[in-house]
């Protein structure tokens, strides 16, 4: 039996939130947050029902929280895509970049060859400052 999906105003709003966002994930409050600010209405319970349904569907990618915080919900254009890739996140602004290069792949053979371990790249987060926070002067999330 095929799975039928329901395309709702809210979890449109949702979506359109994370799309806007496309460069850092956002948590729960924060989407709730723009849904109201822009005229809609949503609640955190809501949000975090669409969610799920959109992890399953593979369209949001969910980050585990660090020590202390909120997971993050971001929007995933192709879903196949992330798993193929690490991730870079900004401690200073919380901006999330696609690190897709060539020599990642070399750094993953060598990982696997001299250290006998895979890694899962869909899983893969390097934590550091992007370019405009280095300029900035930012030490780390504030």
């Amino acid at each position: 039996m095929r799975e039928t999906t329901y395309q709702t105003k809210q979890k449109q709003a949702i979506l359109e939130s994370l799309q806007a966002a496309s460069n850092r994930p956002l948590t729960v409050d924060e989407i709730t947050a723009l849904i109201n600010e822009n005229g809609g209405k949503v609640g955190r319970t809501t949000v975090y029902r669409h969610l799920e349904a959109l992890l399953s569907q593979g369209r949001v990618r969910k980050f585990s929280p660090e020590s202390g915080r909120c997971a993050t919900f971001q929007y995933v254009p192709d879903p196949g895509d992330c798993a193929h890739h690490m991730h870079l996140k900004c401690a200073g602004c919380g901006r999330y970049i696609h690190l897709d290069c060539d020599e990642m792949q070399q750094v993953n053979a060598h990982i696997f060859e001299a250290h006998h371990f895979r890694v899962d790249n869909a899983q893969s987060l390097l934590v550091g400052l992007c370019e405009d926070c280095l300029k900035e002067g930012r030490h780390g999330a504030d």
